[in-house]
């Protein structure tokens, strides 16, 4: 089964009011696509890192009140988890599909990684131009590498422990490719292979 596209329905999951009733939704809808999507992916980024890696699809566990406002899965070289590793993310919030090398608040080494980007800037700011930079993966806010100053960006990383940093594309909902299931796995592919060899570095 090949992945067939995003549509108006899957990003209108996010105004249906209520959790349990907006998270049914998400498990109707979207996780279904994300275990298509995933399993391809998975695939493709064992092959480019040269490590088996592992899918893991958002569950959302531990809220209680509050409806998620956006759901992704995750990709990581960890079988149990990944927010404490560097993980590759395809998500959605109603507005957008983010696509991300993430590297969270969770991350054990995180001031050691702020490091090695520090002293490889150059793999950052080489990157193409629409490439999006966000510190905090709950907002959907994120800015063009060449709109921001990186190194400052890092340095709050390294040194503030919620500061996140997480690096990649946004595809707007209302974005023709998102319809088209073919062209948006070659575009996602196409930009985790770009951002390979900074997860790489982070090792």
């Amino acid at each position: 089964m090949s992945f067939q596209g995003f549509k108006k329905h899957d990003f209108d999951t996010f105004n249906i009011e209520g959790l349990d009733a907006r998270m049914e939704a998400i498990k109707e809808r979207i996780q279904p696509k994300f275990k298509v999507i995933g399993d391809e992916l998975t695939g493709d980024l064992s092959t480019m890192i040269g490590n088996e890696m592992f899918l893991h699809i958002a569950k959302h566990a531990r809220r209680s009140v509050n409806a998620p406002n956006d759901t992704w899965l995750a990709i990581a070289a960890n079988k149990r988890g990944y927010k404490k590793h560097p993980h590759f993310q395809v998500g959605l919030f109603d507005s957008h599909v983010f696509i991300w090398l993430a590297f969270i608040y969770e991350l054990p080494n995180k001031s050691d990684i702020a490091k090695v980007f520090l002293n490889n800037i150059e793999s950052i700011n080489n990157l193409p131009k629409d490439f999006v930079i966000s510190q905090d993966h709950m907002k959907k806010e994120a800015h063009k590498i060449d709109e921001m100053d990186i190194v400052k960006s890092l340095e709050r990383f390294r040194d503030i422990k919620k500061s996140e940093f997480l690096i990649g594309r946004h595809i707007s909902a209302t974005d023709p490719i998102l319809k088209d299931g073919t062209k948006f796995m070659d575009y996602v592919r196409k930009t985790f292979e770009t951002l390979v060899p900074l997860y790489l570095l982070s090792y």
